[in-house]
């Protein structure tokens, strides 16, 4: 709910100030009892201000992250360029002192920090969500994101379950929901992308075609939820403060640049990749890997010339179900879009009419959505357009 464009006409300041209001409609909407649409100031619910973060999940957290402004990887007057010094605190719950921008490193191109903390709280929500369910041996739980989409989740849970120890149980229970969590969160964004592509309005007024599958986009959102894992499991600090930490180690990692290096490498795509003028900016190149083919995701690096220019990607690996069956658990998923470019996405997943469902699940029909949204994207744009296809980030630098 807080993406970016569609047409170069309508990129930039204008969509940004309609979000910015939607965005303010709703957090000012959620003030009061439990009862409201989104209680993001419920003063019961626990969000990471108190209490150390590998126990966050198990604190009845009932909130949904807050929703987030995402930002063009363009030197367009609204994008920011920031460092690891310009991050700040990092808030589940409005926090002034969280900035968002782009942040340039040499090993995954430029990374959209609000994508990432995005990712990074719906994983926590949903392996509360999936904590939850657990504790009370549900089979089957449902959710939805910001999006009207309706995710259902049918567990299957190890035959001696009920013959373990309550010890074992809480260990197993964590382990499985900080996973499944994780792996939700991830299925989660890229519905947003997918949809999106297809033309879904976040703010009900401008599409947000532009905005879909930039090729910092999954990179972004899946280093988000490897942050939020990596948070969950530190014994020592509050959840803002160990994700605050996370951002600050991983990107250290990655050898994140100065704000002015990130400013200069998007400059540098400026005509070929995208065209920008002012606030205004029309994306060309897509990057659309999500790991379907090795299970990792591979970094777009931009091609400029500085200290960065012998980096090769660091691959990242996609969230999976096997952590899961490795406990004697295991998890099916379905979405039912409940959007109005839902039916044009049924239509790529049940070619057979007579078949037709009004969910579909990932598992099964996601690479047939990718394959088309590929192919679309090289009619519009050329075969040049998906930038996953690029030699110097091809699958041969992909390691486990």
């Amino acid at each position: 709910m807080y993406h970016k464009i569609l047409h170069p006409l309508t990129c930039g300041i204008m969509f940004r100030l309609l979000v910015y209001i939607l965005l303010l409609s709703l957090s000012l909407g959620a003030v009061g009892c439990q009862r409201a649409a989104a209680p993001v100031y419920h003063k019961n619910t626990k969000v990471g201000d108190s209490g150390l973060a590998d126990k966050f999940i198990c604190n009845n957290l009932k909130t949904k992250p807050r929703a987030r402004l995402g930002y063009l990887p363009g030197p367009i007057l609204t994008t920011k360029f920031l460092d690891i010094q310009s991050l700040g605190q990092h808030g589940y719950r409005p926090n002034p002192s969280e900035k968002n921008g782009i942040v340039y490193t040499c090993k995954a191109g430029q990374i959209d920090i609000s994508h990432a903390r995005k990712a990074a709280d719906w994983t926590a929500f949903l392996a509360a969500k999936t904590y939850q369910q657990i504790e009370k041996k549900k089979t089957k739980f449902s959710f939805k994101m910001h999006e009207p989409s309706v995710y259902y989740v049918k567990l299957t849970y190890p035959k001696n379950w009920d013959d373990m120890s309550r010890e074992q149980k809480e260990h197993i229970t964590y382990e499985v929901s900080v996973s499944l969590g994780q792996y939700l969160a991830f299925l989660g964004v890229t519905w947003h992308e997918i949809i999106t592509w297809f033309g879904f309005k976040s703010a009900g007024l401008i599409s947000e075609y532009c905005s879909a599958f930039t090729w910092e986009d999954n990179y972004s959102n899946l280093f988000g939820t490897h942050i939020a894992v990596i948070a969950l499991g530190d014994s020592i600090h509050t959840y803002n403060q160990a994700i605050t930490l996370a951002f600050e180690e991983e990107l250290k990692k990655l050898n994140a640049q100065p704000a002015y290096i990130s400013r200069r490498a998007a400059e540098s795509v400026n005509g070929s990749w995208f065209t920008c003028l002012l606030f205004f900016a029309d994306m060309k190149k897509r990057n659309f890997d999500l790991g379907l083919d090795d299970g990792f995701i591979t970094p777009t690096l931009l091609p400029f010339s500085s200290k960065c220019k012998a980096a090769e990607p660091q691959p990242l690996q996609v969230p999976d179900l096997k952590l899961l069956s490795d406990y004697g658990f295991s998890a099916e998923i379905e979405i039912k879009p409940k959007v109005w470019e839902g039916k044009a996405i049924l239509d790529i997943v049940y070619k057979d009419k007579g078949h037709r469902r009004r969910r579909f699940k990932p598992a099964i029909h996601l690479s047939r959505i990718m394959d088309y949204i590929r192919t679309d994207a090289i009619k519009r744009y050329g075969p040049e357009v998906d930038l996953s296809c690029r030699t110097d980030v091809s699958i041969a630098h992909r390691t486990k």
